[in-house]
C-alpha cells in the first residue's frame, strides 16, 4: 500500500537541475544572499578597474604634457602661468598650491609634500574597495561553502538518506558559492596590483619633478630680474653704465 503511494510521488516528482543557473536561482537563504553579493563584488571590480585606467590614463598624458613645457619655464611667473593653463595636471596642481605661498625653500617644499599627499590620496581613490573585494571575496565564498555543506548534512538527517537527489543540491549551492568568490577575488587581485603599480610610477615622477618646482617657485624678484637682464645685449648693458655727463657751470 505504502508503494502504492509512493509510486505516485516519485512519478510527479519535478526532476533536479543541477545547472549552475538554476543552483543559484533556488539557493537556500544564506547562500542565496553569499551568492548575489559575490557577483555584485565581481562586477563592480570590473567598473573599478576600468574606471581606474580610464582616469591614470588621463593624469599620465596630461602629467607629461605639463612636465615637458613646465621644462622651458626659469622664472616663477612663467611656471605659474603654464599650471593655470593646465588645472587638470596633478603637476599643476602642486605648483598652483606654490603659488599660493611665499617663502623660502623648505617652507615650500613642505607645502609641495602636502600637495603630493593631496594628489596620492586622489590617485589611489577606490583602490581600498579594490583591495576589500580581494581580501575578503574567498572568506565570504568560504562561509556560503560551509553553510552548503551543513545543509548537506541537515538533509541526510532528515530524509534518512544520504543518496544524490538529497545532497546534491547542498553541495552544489556550496561549490558554486566557493566558485564565484574566486571569480571576483582573482580579477580584483591582479587589477590592483596593477593599477597600483601605475599610480606608484605617476607619484614617483610627481616627486622627482616637485623638487624642480620648489627651486624655481623660491626663486626670489631679484633673481629673476637677474634673468632679464642678462638677456639684454652687452653693448646697452655698458651704455647704461657710463656715468651721465656733467655740464659745466656756465
Amino acid at each position: 500500500m505504502a508503494f502504492l503511494q509512493s509510486a505516485p510521488e516519485a512519478a510527479t516528482a519535478v526532476p533536479i537541475k543541477l545547472d549552475p543557473v538554476s543552483l543559484i536561482l533556488h539557493a537556500s537563504g544564506p547562500v542565496f544572499l553569499v551568492v548575489w553579493l559575490l557577483i555584485f563584488a565581481a562586477l563592480l571590480v570590473w567598473v573599478i578597474a576600468v574606471l581606474k585606467v580610464l582616469q591614470l590614463a588621463r593624469l599620465t598624458s596630461q602629467q607629461a604634457r605639463f612636465e615637458q613645457e613646465s621644462s622651458h619655464a626659469h622664472s616663477p611667473d612663467q611656471l605659474f602661468a603654464l599650471a593655470q593653463r593646465h588645472p587638470d595636471a596633478p603637476g599643476a596642481r602642486v605648483v598652483l598650491e606654490l603659488s599660493r605661498r611665499v617663502g623660502t625653500s623648505r617652507l615650500l617644499d613642505s607645502i609641495a609634500k602636502r600637495a603630493i599627499v593631496t594628489e596620492t590620496q586622489r590617485a589611489s581613490s577606490l583602490m581600498p574597495t579594490l583591495s576589500s573585494i580581494a581580501a575578503a571575496s574567498p572568506f565570504i565564498g568560504l562561509f556560503g561553502t560551509v553553510y552548503g555543506i551543513m545543509d548537506a548534512f541537515l538533509r541526510i538527517g532528515q530524509q534518512k538518506s544520504a543518496s544524490l537527489p538529497v545532497v546534491a543540491p547542498a553541495i552544489g549551492e556550496a561549490l558554486i558559492a566557493t566558485a564565484i568568490g574566486l571569480f571576483a577575488a582573482i580579477p580584483a587581485v591582479i587589477a590592483y596590483n596593477g593599477l597600483n603599480k601605475r599610480i606608484d610610477d605617476l607619484l614617483a615622477a610627481l616627486e622627482a619633478a616637485s623638487e624642480g618646482w620648489v627651486e624655481i617657485a623660491s626663486l626670489p624678484a631679484t633673481a629673476a630680474a637677474r634673468g632679464v637682464q642678462e638677456s639684454i645685449p652687452l653693448a646697452l648693458q655698458r651704455s647704461s653704465d657710463r656715468p651721465t655727463p656733467v655740464m659745466p657751470k656756465g
